[in-house]
């Protein structure tokens, strides 16, 4: 038969069945209506192909010498994407068959756990879901149900924290957010770290999550060693926030690496001394200092800072910088194209900012492993729109290359 005959045929089935459902949006789509109908005949009727196939004879028809036959129907509940639907599910008198479209034991078909995996991602709550699903679907689910169905991500979890990374990245972000979660009969404030590397040819990627309440050098030892472990082998620039014992580690696992503080932070907190009349002011003043072309008239800035109006009123600032200037000073070695990726730190802040739009409704976690899971099921939802470089990476390629030679082109060495 052509595919215009098929298409004739099909048309007119469509219309004979609308002619006996009805058009009206349940009668299509409702839990009774004909697209769930269709769908029940059609698993229904591959079911039955299956137990042929098991048995080796079609239905009224009973080979000599074979004993094993079919044995009547059980019924069956299953949870769909768009409702519950029942089913007739075949049998054979020996027990021996084993569906593959819905397999024993399985009470959802394909699908479901994809929809409530993806509101999970998004933010709702185990609540928000049960609720959604019993006013869209009819479908009444208990709260251990979606716990088992978002915890069949954990293995996936598992899978991409330890997945090769790549051997050189020419900048790698090292931020935290801090999340509530229940440890040891309490509820602590963890500090929730991302990894967020720009690759060589551009593309960002998060290259995994560690959670910590206490972080200090061996921690980030731990985390450095990890990273090596699953095939880094050179960082450029490593962007910190000023945490105690995090360059040290750095540069003992990628000695070359640079250390660079960043900037926003380091702004950020300086700015947390002032009082809400002075910060705009303050943070103009703090602007010529991290602005200024060279390291030398940067710390010549810094004096006039600390010996002036502002110095004297917020005396706390300018040693916060001078205890941090080893790892601020990087900075000024670098032309403008570097300095504008490592200064604004959009991606990390565009990051955490989607990051916090999920955690929001969440009072706190049960455990470590709850905040990772959801962590990474947003983590993947905004990841996937992540596939071009940023339009200005070929300039800074190029200034890369100019700074960092064969580290940043290490085919160099090849040819």
């Amino acid at each position: 038969m052509t595919k215009k005959k098929t298409a004739s045929r099909s048309d007119e089935l469509i219309e004979e069945l609308l002619e006996v459902y009805g058009s009206s949006p349940e009668a299509v789509l409702g839990e009774k209506g004909l697209l769930m109908d269709l769908k029940k005949r059609i698993v229904e009727k591959a079911l039955a192909g299956e137990l042929t196939h098991h048995l080796g004879y079609p239905a009224g028809e009973k080979p000599e010498g074979v004993e094993n036959h079919r044995n009547g129907y059980s019924s069956k509940r299953l949870l769909v994407e768009d409702g519950v639907m029942e089913i007739e599910v075949p049998r054979d008198r020996a027990g021996s068959f084993e569906p593959v479209l819905v397999p024993k034991g399985r009470s959802r078909f394909e699908g479901f756990d994809e929809r409530i995996i993806a509101m999970y991602g998004r933010g709702m709550t185990v609540r928000e879901i049960q609720g959604f699903l019993k006013e869209q679907y009819r479908v009444e689910v208990s709260a251990d149900f979606i716990s088992t169905v978002t915890d069949s991500v954990i293995e996936e979890v598992t899978e991409w924290q330890n997945r090769p990374l790549d051997g050189m990245y020419p900048v790698v972000f090292f931020d935290a957010l801090r999340v509530k979660i229940r440890d040891e009969g309490t509820v602590k404030n963890k500090a929730v770290y991302l990894a967020l590397g720009v690759a060589s040819d551009g593309r960002r990627d998060v290259l995994g999550i560690w959670i910590e309440q206490n972080e200090g050098a061996k921690f980030w030892l731990k985390v450095m060693n990890e990273l090596r472990n699953r095939g880094v082998e050179d960082i450029l620039i490593a962007v910190v926030d000023g945490l105690k014992g995090f360059p040290e580690a750095i540069t003992t696992v990628f000695p070359l690496a640079r250390v660079q503080t960043c900037i926003v932070h380091l702004t950020r907190l300086s700015l947390s001394f002032c009082g809400w009349r002075d910060r705009k002011q303050v943070a103009e003043a703090l602007r010529a200092i991290y602005r200024a072309e060279t390291a030398e008239a940067a710390e010549a800035r810094l004096s006039e800072f600390e010996e002036g109006p502002w110095g004297e009123k917020f005396p706390m600032i300018a040693p916060i910088w001078r205890r941090n200037w080893e790892q601020v000073i990087p900075f000024y070695a670098y032309p403008p194209e570097i300095r504008k990726m490592i200064y604004t730190t959009n991606a990390i802040e565009s990051l955490h900012m989607q990051l916090r739009k999920v955690l929001k409704n969440r009072g706190h976690f049960p455990n470590d492993e709850a905040a990772t899971k959801l962590i990474y099921l947003a983590l993947r939802n905004i990841t996937q729109k992540w596939k071009n470089p940023p339009v200005t990476w070929r300039s800074a390629a190029n200034q890369f290359a100019i700074q960092f030679g064969q580290r940043f082109m290490p085919q160099l060495a090849e040819a």
